[in-house]
């Protein structure tokens, strides 16, 4: 009997929670150094301006292969390019569990960040490929749950391992590495997918299909509106709820990172039957809830208040996430989809990064909690003008145009999200 090429396999179950099992552990071990930046910054004699460019490094890696690398999955197919960023990953977390002084966390999280950004957009893309079929809209749906259940769940054993376990900087990374290296050996067995869909090419460029450009610069606002209080709450967000409640728990301060992005999860779980334009636009709204609490928290100098505001700002991060990802995946080709999730992650990632590297800057001259102030003042803003993008997209002429095509079936309960009906 032929077999059937790649582009058209059945979908695996097995396959399918194989990688996404692969893709929450990969976030598990990005949040997982959050809990322990205290620590090191104790034992190595650095400030908060080092703790942030530990974190940044990881990011800057990352948008570097995903710029060159993230659509080689539609080339040489998922399987290699997944197998190959588990074993750079578990390369990573040797360099952790060796790690003796600051140079062996930004060799660990440069190499961490680059399997990263090679596994991102081919899991995200498999999830798609292998979703079953009578539940089209499962794999847009894990790929928005999957990250924040991974970076919750990393941030809470880290911080309760590094406070109340045995071998405190090393013990959650030998868990992770056993975790990878098992994941390699189930990855070997995954459907073949992706082969021969476009040309190998590594010159850096991001690439978005067409029709599908109108929808990625209208979400785009929310994005990075959703990514860049990610990226303060992983970097700074630990120090901020132990300054805040003056303990000195470890566990405590990752338990900030883990409101944040179990809230994400819960939100994008309980929300994802809403039409995606609808999740984005009452995440931003959340978003603009859960930044005023948390500045409210910073001014009284509240852990409470600002665990609540966290949660709040979780919500929004994990519903607007989650429509803005459907939006544009609903669109994409299966030749394209990695290209596109690639885009969308270069994106999401710059403003992960780039401010909070500014926020470790400004900490050092206007001290945490100003900073903290300001960064969720900016961030606001983003969310607003991401409201303003949605609203202008929502009144836009509805109607057929011309060149319109739309090339994946939309999820259950999916509406036109702004751009779906615009021109090429």
């Amino acid at each position: 009997m032929t077999s059937l090429p790649p582009a058209v396999r059945p979908p695996s179950r097995r396959g399918f929670w194989t990688v996404a099992a692969i893709l929450g552990l990969f976030l598990a071990a990005a949040s997982a150094p959050s809990p322990l930046y205290a620590d090191y910054a104790v034992r190595w004699h650095f400030g908060p301006v080092t703790i942030t460019v530990i974190f940044a490094v990881y990011a800057f890696a990352l948008l570097a292969v995903l710029l060159t690398a993230g659509s080689l999955s539609d080339s040489i197919g998922r399987r290699p390019v997944i197998l190959t960023a588990l074993l750079i990953q578990s390369a990573s977390m040797l360099l952790f569990l060796l790690a003796d002084g600051v140079i062996w966390l930004y060799a660990a999280r440069t190499l961490q960040g680059a399997a990263t950004g090679l596994v991102t957009a081919a899991v995200a893309a498999s999830l798609i490929d292998l979703q079953p079929v009578t539940r089209p809209g499962l794999g847009p749906l894990v790929n928005a749950i999957t990250p924040t259940v991974g970076l919750a769940a990393g941030a809470l054993a880290a911080g309760g391992l590094v406070q109340y376990g045995p071998a405190p900087l090393r013990l959650i990374y030998a868990l992770l590495l056993a975790g990878f290296v098992l994941l390699a050996g189930a990855a070997a067995t995954l459907p073949a997918a992706g082969t021969g869909r476009a040309p190998v090419s590594l010159r850096p460029r991001v690439r978005i299909e067409p029709a599908i450009r109108p929808t990625f610069w209208a979400v785009l606002p929310c994005l990075v509106a959703t990514w860049a209080l990610g990226g303060l709450y992983l970097s700074l967000g630990p120090s901020l709820m132990l300054d805040l409640s003056g303990s000195g728990n470890r566990l405590l301060g990752g338990s900030i990172v883990f409101a944040l992005c179990a809230a994400g999860a819960v939100a994008s779980f309980c929300l994802r039957a809403w039409p995606a334009a609808r999740a984005m636009r009452s995440g931003c709204l959340l978003l603009l809830a859960g930044l005023a609490v948390t500045i409210a928290a910073v001014a009284a100098v509240s852990s409470v208040l600002l665990l609540i505001g966290t949660l709040v700002a979780g919500a929004g991060f994990g519903s607007a996430f989650l429509g803005a990802f459907r939006s544009l995946a609903a669109q994409a080709t299966p030749g394209g989809r990695a290209s596109l999730i690639a885009a969308i992650y270069v994106a999401s990632y710059l403003a992960f990064s780039l401010p909070a590297i500014a926020a470790g800057v400004l900490t050092t001259y206007l001290g945490l909690r100003p900073t903290t102030i300001g960064y969720a003042a900016a961030a606001a803003a983003l969310a607003l003008a991401s409201l303003a993008a949605t609203r202008r997209g929502a009144s836009a002429p509805r109607g057929p145009a011309s060149g319109q095509q739309v090339t994946a079936p939309a999820s259950p309960g999916h509406a036109s999200s702004p751009g779906e009906e615009e021109r090429r």
